[in-house]
């Protein structure tokens, strides 16, 4: 069974989310902001990390891809970045000249089909 780390400062999100992945056999842990996840994710590691962007301040997932992708025993772990962001008052914020290492994009609201899809590719090339 795949454990997939949910990192969202939205309780009902990480929640929904839960329900939906646990439906579908995943093992699921939690997070609600990137100093949490990074320190479970270097004490247990996750299979893959479904990671929101806007948390404790506006751009703190993309510092933790930037730290998993830094860390040699993280780096490896595949990456769905979760986002309203373009549709709030940040949007200006986000750095569209960067490379960001995420395996994939998801806009919220997410489609838990669209969700579920993407993490089974994702699994099986991570297994590769």
């Amino acid at each position: 069974m795949a454990k997939i780390m949910v990192v969202d400062d939205d309780p009902d999100f990480v929640e929904i989310m839960r329900t939906i992945l646990m439906a579908h056999g995943y093992q699921v842990v939690t997070a609600a902001n990137g100093e949490q996840a990074l320190a479970q994710m270097c004490e247990d590691k996750p299979d893959l990390v479904l990671l929101d962007v806007m948390m404790s301040y506006v751009l703190d997932g993309l510092d933790v891809s930037q730290d998993m992708a830094n860390d040699p025993e993280l780096k490896r772990i595949p990456i769905i970045m979760v986002s309203s962001l373009t549709s709030t008052q940040h949007a200006e914020m986000f750095p569209t000249d960067m490379y960001i290492p995420v395996d994939h994009w998801i806009t919220k609201p997410v489609q838990a089909e669209e969700l579920l899809t993407k993490i089974a590719d994702l699994l099986k090339q991570h297994e590769e």
